[in-house]
């Protein structure tokens, strides 16, 4: 099966980088060290107790690696977050759900990570109110740290700095029900955001087809995969430069880019052949799939959405503890217009009712070891108060 990279690089380029260049290229393309030393930082310490926690806080997962974050520190022990407007994304998150889902997984690694040093976090959500229907200039939370020996830290912080989102093929084997028993006792707060799962061969099937069709619509869409596209990074070097968005690196995507096989234009152009290989080798990402996962609300408020993104993280944590490799599939829970039909269907297919909504759709399974998506360096998201 080829891989994501891999099937970019065609024809008799392909033959040039293979049977010529390609070992050149491993050995002396450039990594992406750089713009993964915020994983690494964040356990050696910068020396600043706010800052040692939000270390761990921008690693958490948020959808197109937007990292929508910024942060003021306000006096000495509290911190105040806003959203970033410009890293929105307005084609495939309209409302911004998504990204609210992506604060509320900061905000957990916050105060697990506060925990972990001897403080609670006392975090206040909306102090200025939920914003409506976008996100706005108002505070996505405000946080006060308090050091407290009682505080209990937390076992799922084991797993922080191992765990990333795993976008390979899975192992045929489903996670069983004992399995998924244990990952829902690591959840928050079922009343508010509950879990369900399946590794019934049918109805996986009939997610799958749900998810591959939703994807498509996202991928033929011209301003939703535009709004990919605009936000891949090609090789190592634009990756360091800019840590965010959605990466193609390794020798190969370094050898196509330099041989100009592999650029935004030809990724957006749907007449070529790498706009028609990336079909088949996300579709079968998504065959690939064992199991899934998903987590549904009763309501839709900004502050569920924070709670989704608090149990999302926690989900993850226990399924990499488990061994477990997870991926969000979020196309069918997509709110632009094109969208529609698959929205339903998913709904239906997971037996969730209005004004109930999914929140959350994961593939979950056994994956081969990744390495961390990069992250811009904390400096970088702490603004002036």
């Amino acid at each position: 099966m080829p891989t994501r990279r891999a099937i970019l690089i065609t024809g008799a380029a392909s033959a040039v980088v293979i049977g010529g260049g390609l070992f050149a290229y491993d050995i002396f393309s450039p990594t992406l060290a750089e713009a993964r030393e915020p994983w690494r930082h964040a356990s050696e310490g910068l020396g600043d107790t706010r800052l040692d926690i939000l270390a761990y806080a921008i690693l958490a997962p948020n959808p197109h690696n937007r990292q929508p974050w910024l942060i003021e520190l306000v006096g000495q022990n509290r911190i105040r977050i806003f959203a970033d407007l410009d890293r929105m994304l307005p084609a495939t998150d309209p409302p911004n759900r998504q990204i609210t889902i992506g604060f509320g997984a900061f905000l957990e690694l916050l105060r697990m990570a506060a925990a972990e040093k001897g403080y609670r976090a006392d975090v206040t959500p909306f102090p200025e109110g939920e914003p409506q229907p976008l996100l706005d200039e108002r505070p996505i939370a405000d946080i006060r740290l308090d050091r407290d020996p009682d505080v209990e830290r937390d076992p799922l912080f084991d797993a922080v700095l191992e765990r990333h989102t795993n976008r390979e093929h899975y192992e045929p084997e489903p996670v069983s029900d004992r399995q998924f028993e244990s990952l829902a006792r690591a959840l928050p707060d079922r009343q508010r955001v509950d879990f369900g799962w399946t590794n019934g061969p049918r109805r996986v099937a009939a997610i799958q087809t749900i998810a591959r069709d939703a994807w498509l619509i996202e991928y033929r869409t011209p301003h939703t995969y535009q709004e990919s596209v605009d936000l891949m990074r090609i090789g190592a070097e634009e990756a360091n430069a800019n840590p965010d968005g959605i990466v193609l690196d390794g020798p190969v995507m370094e050898a196509g880019s330099n041989l100009g096989i592999v650029t935004r234009e030809k990724l957006a152009d749907p007449t070529s052949y790498a706009y028609s290989q990336g079909i088949d080798f996300y579709s079968a990402i998504i065959d690939s799939s064992p199991s899934f996962a998903w987590l549904f609300s009763a309501d839709n408020s900004r502050a569920t959405q924070l709670a989704t993104g608090a149990t999302w993280v926690r989900l993850h944590l226990a399924a990499t503890a488990a061994g477990l490799a997870m991926q969000p599939l979020s196309q069918a829970l997509q709110e632009f217009s094109e969208m529609a039909e698959q929205y339903r269907r998913i709904h239906t297919a997971l037996d969730i009712a209005a004004p109930a909504r999914a929140q959350g759709l994961f593939r979950i399974g056994t994956g081969p070891s990744i390495e961390p998506a990069p992250r811009w360096p904390l400096e970088s998201r702490i603004v002036a108060a």
